[in-house]
C-alpha cells in the first residue's frame, strides 16, 4: 500500500495543477500591455491613443503603456509590432499608411497587411477638409477648380508628408477634378499648417484633429469636407458630394492591430474594452473636439473594411504614380 501513496500524491498534484495552470493562462491580461503609436507624442493620433488607453485601463486591470515609434510612413512602428510575441501584450494604433497605403507605395514592404496583422477593432476616422489661405480667390470648390485650371502649374498645396492621408486626399481630388496642382510635402502637419496660414503655400487637405482650432479661428478658410455626409464638428461646411464630386471620400482611418496569431480571448477582451472606452464621456468629448467620428466594430468588420479601402486606394495611388522607395 505504501508504494502506491507517492503515485496517488503525484496524480492528485497533477489533477489540481492542470486547472490552476489553465486558470492562470485564461487570466488575460496579467501584465501591462504596450500600445505602439507610430507618430510623435503630442499629435492628434497620440492624444487619441492616450485618451482611449486611460479610459480602458481601469476595467482592463493592467496599464496600457504608450510607446511612440514615429518614422518611415509608420513602418518603424510596424517593425516593432512584428518583432513582438503574438501574446496580446503588444498592440498598435494603425491608420491609412500601415493599413491601406504602404502596400501600394513600397515595392519591398516587409509585411502584408492582409495576413501579418491581427485585426482587433476599428476606432474611427479623422475627417479631411480642403482649406485655403483667407486671401485665396475661391470661396467654394467650384471656384477653386476654376482658379486652378486658369492658372496651370502655378498653384501648390502642402501636406504633412509623402504618402500621408492629406497627400492622397488631394491626389484623389486632383484626379476627379482634372486639375494640376504641385505637391509640397512637409515633415508633419504643424509646419504645413503654418505655411498655409502664412500664405507661403495657398492650400492643403487638413485633418480636423490638427486643423479645427485654426479653422474656427478664421486663420484658414475651409471649402469642403471629404466625407459622404457633413462633419458634426463643422455642420455648416458642405461635402465634396454636395460640390459635385461624389467620389472624393477621404479620411485618416484608425484601428487597433496586433501581430498575426494573437489569442482570440485577448482580441475579444481588447475589442470589448475599446468599445466601452469609446462611450466614456471624456473620450466622447475629445472625439467632438477633434471632429473625430467613431466607427465601433468587430475584428471581422475591421478586416473587411480595411481590405476594401486598400483596394480602393491602390487604384488611386497607382493612377497618381506615388512611390516611396
Amino acid at each position: 500500500m505504501k508504494r502506491f501513496l507517492p503515485l496517488l500524491a503525484a496524480t492528485l498534484a497533477l489533477a489540481t495543477a492542470v486547472p490552476f495552470a489553465s486558470a492562470q493562462q485564461a487570466a488575460y491580461p496579467s501584465q501591462p500591455v504596450k500600445w505602439i503609436v507610430p507618430y510623435v507624442a503630442g499629435g492628434g493620433t497620440d492624444n487619441l491613443a492616450r485618451a482611449l488607453a486611460e479610459a480602458m485601463q481601469p476595467s482592463l486591470g493592467q496599464p496600457l503603456i504608450i510607446d511612440n515609434r514615429p518614422g518611415a510612413s509608420t513602418n518603424i512602428g510596424v517593425s516593432v509590432l512584428m518583432q513582438a510575441k503574438p501574446d496580446g501584450y503588444t498592440i498598435m494604433q494603425a491608420e491609412n499608411a500601415a493599413l491601406l497605403f504602404n502596400e501600394h507605395m513600397f515595392a519591398k514592404l516587409p509585411y502584408k497587411p492582409a495576413s501579418d496583422f491581427t485585426y482587433i477593432g476599428t476606432i474611427g476616422r479623422f475627417p479631411v477638409a480642403l482649406v485655403v489661405h483667407p486671401d485665396f480667390p475661391a470661396k467654394n470648390v467650384a471656384e477653386f477648380v476654376r482658379h486652378v485650371k486658369a492658372n496651370p502649374e502655378k498653384v501648390s498645396y502642402a501636406s504633412p508628408g509623402n504618402g500621408s492621408p492629406h497627400h492622397m486626399a488631394m491626389e484623389l481630388f486632383k484626379q476627379k477634378a482634372g486639375i494640376s496642382i504641385t505637391h509640397v510635402p512637409y515633415k508633419g502637419a504643424a509646419p504645413a499648417m503654418t505655411d498655409v496660414m502664412g500664405g507661403q503655400v495657398p492650400t492643403m487637405m487638413l485633418d480636423l484633429a490638427s486643423g479645427l482650432p485654426i479653422i474656427k479661428a478664421g486663420k484658414v478658410r475651409v471649402l469642403a469636407i471629404a466625407l459622404p455626409q457633413r462633419a458634426g464638428a463643422l455642420p455648416e461646411v458642405p461635402t465634396f458630394v454636395e460640390a459635385g464630386f461624389s467620389d472624393v471620400n477621404a479620411y485618416a482611418f484608425h484601428g487597433l492591430i496586433g501581430p498575426a496569431g494573437m489569442p482570440p480571448e485577448a482580441v475579444a477582451r481588447i475589442n470589448s474594452e475599446l468599445q466601452k472606452a469609446m462611450k466614456a464621456p471624456k473620450v466622447v468629448k475629445l472625439f467632438a473636439d477633434f471632429g473625430f467620428e467613431p466607427l465601433p466594430g468587430t475584428p471581422q468588420e475591421f478586416y473587411k473594411l480595411s481590405r476594401a479601402e486598400s483596394e480602393r486606394w491602390g487604384k488611386i495611388i497607382q493612377a497618381a504614380g506615388v512611390k516611396l522607395d
